[in-house]
């Protein structure tokens, strides 16, 4: 079985290096496998960034399959009920930002992010696709004024704030004024991120 410690070592490595910049050797190391181990599981440095991207997406589909599913299914109930299932998938996300793991994987992930690989169509498909294919379909449900690519870039749109608490951790953190995103910090982000969403969904269709 492949250790939990080595893919977690391996997704701090490529975030922080990049794939050219990490070294095996050093992610051997580091997690105490030997390189022989990695070569064995993976074939190589290309098979480990691969298994890596796998991990971060089977721990975020861990964290938000079940919460996402409930949602979705929640939300039929009528406009209102999708609202508010949107508003608690999207507070969800904001936890999951908050999380201190987030932290590497969000680095893994923004590499990705400005120049795709293989691993970025894994993350996509496996992690991130599921959570905005429920942001639409609750968008839908709410707004049923929105044409589907409108939907679709609300869905982003909303997506991106939830983002930009592990994402933009730094910008967030200047402005106001903190350190750090303590528990009281989180809870006010969060609270405006439904505030957000509740004004945005409670439109009503022209």
């Amino acid at each position: 079985m492949v250790s939990a410690t080595l893919l977690d070592t391996a997704i701090d490595q490529f975030g922080r290096l990049g794939f050219e910049g990490a070294s095996t050797r050093e992610i051997a190391r580091a997690s105490g496998t030997a390189m022989s181990s990695i070569t064995y599981h993976f074939g190589g440095k290309q098979g480990l960034y691969l298994a890596a991207a796998e991990h971060i997406a089977a721990q975020i589909r861990a964290l938000q399959g079940e919460p996402v599913a409930r949602a979705v299914a929640a939300g039929q109930q009528s406009r209102e009920a999708a609202i508010e299932a949107l508003a608690n998938v999207l507070d969800g996300l904001a936890q999951m930002m908050l999380r201190p793991e987030t932290e590497s994987w969000s680095r893994f992930i923004i590499r990705e992010q400005q120049s795709p690989t293989e691993a970025f169509e894994l993350l996509f498909t496996r992690a991130m696709q599921p959570i905005l294919d429920a942001f639409i379909v609750l968008i839908i449900r709410a707004r049923a004024d929105l044409a589907r690519r409108d939907a679709v870039a609300m869905a982003i749109l909303l997506f991106g704030q939830a983002m930009v608490l592990r994402a933009g951790r730094a910008a967030v953190c200047r402005a106001l004024g903190v350190d750090q995103i303590d528990e009281e910090t989180g809870a006010l982000l969060r609270n405006r991120l439904r505030a957000n969403v509740l004004c945005i969904l409670s439109e009503k269709p022209q």
